[in-house]
């Protein structure tokens, strides 16, 4: 194992951790009021209906997919009579449906903050680091899944080493050789990925963790029109001058 091997598949993924916890416990007790995702909606409507929920279907699709993929083990799929090669096409399949998905509403989201005025004076230099990481990670990310599903380069298996790397750090017992023969793909995306949930807990992404989940089950509200017993809808006098004589 080489010194480089230990910083990235040992060092980095618990630094990052760290870095993640501690952060996001920091930012909610001293910056609630700044725990937003500073919405620029009122600025444009058209392009953010389409960009949005594109880019937000699309990474909680991949989110879900990572979980597969990197927490389940192959033995487990197994077990369930789930074969490899079945495993293997609805992965590859589903996932590129959400990496389009995603790569596209990023697209779409970075254009209209670029493209529209108000959108883009509203852009703060933290908005522009975060979408440095946030869009190397999704694009690596697709590099990798088409180098897993053999369209650039052979094929790989990434539950056999990526999978279990991940797994090993939270055991606390760091298999980095495991990663150290992984394709590069897989290694720049991984680094990618930790090096966004480093930045995670200082930039808007926290917003994640704020999803308003009791507005669905909240009491419905309702809407009365004003009838002519309302003391709101009594005609008001109108105020100014009165005619002399």
């Amino acid at each position: 194992m080489s010194t480089a091997d230990i910083l990235l598949w040992v060092v980095l993924p618990y630094v990052t951790f760290t870095v993640f916890i501690v952060g996001t416990f920091w930012r909610y007790k001293y910056d609630k009021f700044g725990w937003t995702t500073r919405s620029s909606q009122l600025y444009e409507r058209k392009l953010i209906r389409i960009a949005s929920p594109l880019f937000h279907i699309g990474i909680l699709a991949v989110l879900v997919g990572h979980i597969m993929g990197l927490i389940v083990p192959e033995s487990w799929t197994d077990a369930v009579g789930l074969s490899e090669s079945t495993y293997h096409f609805m992965a590859v399949s589903l996932g590129a449906v959400a990496g389009a998905c995603t790569l596209i509403g990023i697209v779409l989201l970075i254009y209209r903050r670029r493209s529209v005025g108000p959108v883009f004076a509203a852009t703060t230099d933290n908005d522009k680091f975060m979408y440095i990481f946030l869009v190397s990670a999704i694009c690596l990310g697709v590099l990798a899944t088409l180098v897993g599903a053999g369209v650039l380069g052979s094929g790989h298996n990434y539950r056999a080493d990526v999978s279990p790397w991940f797994r090993s750090i939270f055991y606390f017992d760091p298999q980095p050789e495991l990663m150290a023969g992984a394709p590069t793909a897989f290694k720049v995306h991984a680094v990618a990925g930790l090096l966004l949930f480093m930045i995670w807990p200082f930039t808007r992404l926290v917003h994640a963790f704020s999803a308003p989940l009791g507005y669905i089950f909240r009491p419905y509200v309702v809407y009365r029109t004003r009838g002519p017993h309302d003391p709101g809808s009594r005609a008001v006098p109108r105020r100014g001058w009165e005619k002399i004589g």
